[in-house]
This record gives structure tokens, sequence and C-alpha cells, in this order.
């Protein structure tokens, strides 16, 4: 893993400095070549790594996610029978149930952060990789990528999967219950989404936008 370069650092663009988000070191941005990564020399943390063909890999993977992203939200994630009466719970579900049990605001919360901002955040990524794509509104693709970094702090699906995995330990000894499809889509998605940040490499994505 090479290590970009600290020292003297004479007056340069703010394109061609990077800082250590661990440490707080300021370097040079040395260029990568497919494959590379670097590295702070303070810290070892990991800065960026350079990706071969991700842009192509990225936009399959949104469209993967927003795929998947109704029949997560909208089917079934278990079916629980409890007295002889059987119910099916899906996302959107629990969200009108928690209104009607007098907690809005809980059901607000729910609502934002695990459906609307998961979904703003894949439209966002989707239509920045599509300003790369087909080469328009670049300048817009750059608003766009500040709102979707602003929306990762909101987005909470492995918060919500956690939450579901505890109903269901706690919900297994009082009924009978089974796991419907809505909850494989549901850790599909996760995953997915998970794999698209991991693809979709912060620096060149600022690079290829910044691009004329």
């Amino acid at each position: 893993m090479p290590h970009t370069t600290t020292g003297h650092l004479p007056n340069l663009p703010l394109d061609a400095l990077i800082a250590c988000h661990e440490c707080d070191l300021l370097m040079r941005r040395e260029p990568l070549e497919p494959g590379e990564k670097s590295g702070c020399p303070r810290c070892g943390f990991e800065l960026a790594v350079h990706r071969h063909q991700w842009q192509g890999r990225c936009f399959a993977l949104v469209l993967t996610a927003l795929l998947l992203y109704i029949p997560a939200n909208f089917l079934p994630i278990m079916h629980l029978t409890l007295l002889g009466q059987t119910r099916s719970e899906t996302i959107w579900t629990s969200v009108l149930g928690l209104f009607e049990s007098g907690m809005p605001g809980v059901a607000v919360l729910v609502l934002l952060s695990g459906m609307a901002i998961p979904l703003l955040k894949l439209l966002c990524q989707l239509l920045v990789l599509s300003s790369l794509r087909f080469k328009v509104a670049r300048r817009t693709g750059m608003l766009l990528y500040r709102t979707y970094h602003h929306l990762r702090e909101w987005g909470m699906l492995e918060v919500y999967l956690f939450g579901i995995l505890v109903s269901i330990v706690k919900l297994i000894d009082i009924a009978d219950l089974s796991l419907g499809i809505g909850l494989a889509c549901f850790v599909a998605l996760l995953l997915t989404q998970v794999w698209l940040e991991l693809n979709m490499p912060s620096h060149q994505v600022w690079e290829a936008l910044s691009e004329e």
C-alpha cells in the first residue's frame, strides 16, 4: 500500500491535498494506478483506493438496490399467529401500527430512517452515476453527491434489521412465527447498499464530476 507524501507542503491547490480522517495529517495526494491503495504514514488508515471500472459496477448495484426496495418494504417480513389470528407484518404496516398506537414521533422516525432516507440515498447515487455515465449536469451531480453524504448519517437500515431480529427472538416463544420473503429482500437490500458504498470510491467520484 503506497503512502502519500508528507513534509513541507508548498502552496498547493486544495484538490492536490488530502487529510487523514483518523489523525488529521495533511498530505500531498499522490496519483494511484488501478487497484492501488494509499495509506496514512502516521496511523496507517486507508485513505483511498483506485477501483477499475467502478462506474458500471456501481450502476448495476444501485439498480439492483432500487429493485429490491419495494419488496423489502412492502412484502411480509414475518407471519405471526397468536390466539388463532394470523397477521403479516411489513415495514410499512409497522409504521402505520406505530401511528395507530399513539406514537407518531416514533412512526415518523422509522419512516424517515427506514424508508424515505434510504430511498433518497439510492436516488442520489443513481443520478450521480447517470450524470457521469452520460456526461451531463456535472454541477447538479456534485450537489446530489454532497446531499448523499449528508443523508448517510440518517439512513439506519442496519439498526432496523437489528430491531427485527430482536423482535423475532422475543416473539418466537409466545406465538407461531414464520419468516416472509420481505425479510430476505430487506437483508439483500442492506448488503447491496453496503457493497455499493464499498465500490463507489469518493475520491474517484469527485474527480470524475470535476472533469470538464
